[in-house]
């Protein structure tokens, strides 16, 4: 298939052979709006090999001097059949044997050979990794923190207040189109992985300082509910968490950042992102982004000393701390 702006199809091709019989290959290229060299080269082609020569070639090079040789190819092979290796570790001892060669390109063999995942290599199709739970021994062991970003509601509300299609919808999309775009709110949690215990603020960025400034906040709350010291804290790769001052400042033993994409390793704070949108920031109509950023706060008390936690035995998460939970502690922030 050839490309949209492509000046010669096939049927093009075989034109320009047949006018270049009786007339100049320059006369017939000007008039098709194409090179004299390119003409030149389809005559030739027609002329060389017929018919079949108006077809377009491989794209792939005739030789390949530095390709992997087949006996490299075979090893591969056998050392992941027979010993189930990564690529990695086939890299390295073939490189430690005198094979000079890439762990790119032996993920690149294996994935040709078919043998890139390791269910493929195994008779039952079966894997060698078990999913494990991520469990927490007690309070403070574990504190996973995450952002989520959620569309700014315009003052007066959005879509969801006047509706689609209406007037008051329409002018917020043409201001949109105008440049005037509403942004992103930035929800910051930190969940303790034992108690579930969570903390919420609604922040207009997710920058470094950002991050460190919600994080000693965050901290200060756990104290006041008996976590004094957090041993090690759980977050994904943003930009943010991979700075180095979070790592220095954040307050805890250990920094752990997830496997890039493995948003399960941190699948406590992500299924909290899910219970808040869902009983908080799309359960409801909100008129302005000041509107439910101060719910936020309301959420905090809610979430933590009323709302029942399956993973708490039916009970308010912060029922699990030593503090346990108070009628002050309910009732006010």
């Amino acid at each position: 298939m050839t490309h949209r702006n492509a000046p010669l199809s096939i049927e093009g091709r075989r034109r320009l052979v047949q006018r270049c019989q009786h007339r100049p290959i320059a006369h017939v290229a000007a008039e098709m709006g194409i090179s004299r060299a390119c003409a030149s080269k389809w005559v030739n082609r027609h002329r060389r090999l017929g018919e079949l020569g108006l077809h377009d070639r491989a794209s792939t090079p005739h030789h390949s001097p530095k390709a992997t040789g087949p006996e490299t190819i075979v090893e591969i092979e056998q050392l992941r059949r027979t010993r189930k290796w990564s690529a990695r570790r086939i890299s390295r001892e073939l490189n430690n044997s005198g094979t000079v060669i890439s762990v790119r390109t032996v993920s690149r063999i294996l994935a040709r050979l078919g043998l890139n995942r390791r269910r493929f290599i195994d008779p039952t199709g079966g894997d060698n990794r078990k999913p494990r739970k991520i469990i927490a021994a007690r309070p403070g062991h574990m504190v996973h923190v995450d952002i989520k970003k959620v569309g700014r509601i315009p003052d007066g509300g959005g879509w969801r207040v006047h509706g689609k299609g209406s007037s008051a919808a329409k002018a917020a999309e043409r201001a949109k189109t105008a440049g005037a775009r509403a942004g992103y709110t930035y929800l910051h949690s930190a969940v303790d992985g034992y108690s579930r215990l969570a903390y919420t603020e609604a922040l207009s960025d997710e920058k470094a300082v950002t991050a460190i400034s919600f994080m000693t906040r965050a901290r200060a709350f756990f104290a006041t509910h008996g976590i004094t010291w957090i041993e090690r804290i759980v977050t994904d790769n943003g930009s943010c968490y991979r700075a180095a001052d979070f790592t220095y400042l954040c307050g805890a033993r250990h920094h752990q950042r997830i496997a890039p994409y493995t948003p399960r390793h941190n699948g406590k704070v992500e299924r909290y992102n899910r219970i808040i949108s869902e009983e908080l920031l799309y359960a409801r109509v909100w008129t302005s982004e000041q509107h439910r950023s101060e719910a936020v706060k309301v959420w905090n008390i809610h979430y933590n000393y009323h709302r029942p936690h399956t993973a708490a035995g039916d009970q308010p998460p912060a029922s699990l701390l030593p503090a346990g939970v108070t009628n002050v502690m309910a009732s006010y922030s």
